[in-house]
């Protein structure tokens, strides 16, 4: 069925979260696990990161039930110098992991004014600027990057696989205004964008994918498994996948490139994923009242500059910060394909489905 000849539902948001901790329960994780997991993946949804919150429900509980991601991992944070560690996630839920380096990071911040937290032995941890957003908690600046699960992406000029979406997200606070929060894939796109595409068979835009043969542009979402993501801006997108999937996983001992396992094709086997996180105490430099009085100086100059015909003024953030309140109070937008999805683990399960936890309110 074609998404655009069916409305996408609202669901209320604890429902999808009693569904998630349900299916973490039944696959094993502990309770503090599952608390965790299902506040990251909601938080992914609520901030309009579709692919990376509920979406990924079936894929994690897969790998959980096959062994090839391990329920009950024995976390172990290295602390190498005074402002840097590496957290060893034991091949333990992506969200457990990285939040875990997280908190890391902001602690040894506050020690030293700036850390840098390496991850290996990680997994897919959702949209990446949630874990930017985490150092704002406690008033700090936040950046976080990952090698991501498979390799969709070919070098500037090249026709393999062998870059990922590898994202970037930085966080800076603000005052009264919503904090400053850019994530970006460095693809055009984002892979679990086209997953989405394909669940929901919409057609893909011409100049996100190529086919690896020809060159030309692939936007049958039912062809983009053998297709190539696009880098975005180019050699430029290549050129970040590459150095941050270095910094993400070589770095950390982690796979990069070649020895990426994709996680699509190959559910069995450890991807051994490697993240980073950065915290930087902007109190080190000024006084953090007046860096975010100064901060919300400048979105508020920006927001108000002129714009191109018919154009709007975007900032990073600002819509994620609309999208959150919206579905705080109306629910998250699901659309069938993923309902039919989620329905269906459910009864694989044996958990209560989203309809009895509460019924869908309202449709778009």
């Amino acid at each position: 069925m074609n998404v655009q000849n069916a409305a996408a539902a609202r669901v209320p948001v604890t429902a999808v979260g009693g569904l998630i901790s349900d299916a973490m329960t039944h696959a094993g994780l502990p309770p503090a696990d599952v608390a965790k997991v299902a506040q990251l993946m909601l938080e992914a949804d609520l901030t309009g990161a579709d692919a990376h919150g509920v979406f990924r429900l079936p894929q994690y509980i897969n790998r959980l039930k096959i062994g090839s991601t391990n329920p009950r991992p024995n976390v172990k944070v290295n602390r190498t110098a005074p402002a840097t560690a590496l957290v060893d996630g034991d091949n333990g839920m992506g969200h457990v992991v990285v939040s875990r380096a997280a908190e890391t990071a902001v602690e040894l911040a506050r020690e030293t004014g700036v850390a840098w937290v390496g991850v290996r032995m990680s997994n897919h941890a959702g949209a990446a600027g949630v874990y930017a957003s985490l150092p704002l908690q406690a008033g700090m600046i936040g950046i976080y990057a990952a090698v991501a699960n498979a390799n969709h992406m070919p070098l500037a000029g090249g026709s393999e696989p062998l870059l990922g979406t590898n994202p970037l997200a930085i966080a800076i606070p603000a005052g009264k205004e919503a904090p400053l929060v850019l994530d970006i894939a460095t693809s055009i796109v984002s892979y679990g964008t086209i997953k989405n595409h394909r669940l929901q068979n919409r057609p893909l835009r011409g100049d996100w994918m190529v086919d690896a043969e020809t060159g030309e542009a692939v936007t049958d979402p039912q062809k983009s498994v053998e297709a190539l993501l696009l880098p975005m801006a180019g050699y430029k997108g290549a050129g970040l996948a590459l150095m941050l999937g270095l910094l993400a996983g070589t770095l950390n001992g982690a796979l990069f490139g070649r020895d990426c396992i994709d996680f699509n094709a190959e559910p069995g086997k450890v991807t051994n994923t490697g993240q980073f996180v950065v915290a930087l105490d902007p109190a080190r430099f000024q006084k953090l009242d007046a860096f975010k009085a100064d901060v919300d100086r400048h979105i508020r100059e920006l927001r108000a500059s002129k714009t191109l015909p018919g154009e709007t003024v975007r900032l990073p953030g600002e819509e994620r910060a609309r999208r959150r309140a919206d579905r705080l109070r109306n629910g998250l937008i699901l659309p069938p394909e993923l309902l039919a999805q989620l329905d269906k683990l459910a009864a694989e399960l044996s958990i209560a489905p989203l309809a009895a936890r509460r019924a869908v309110r309202s449709h778009l």
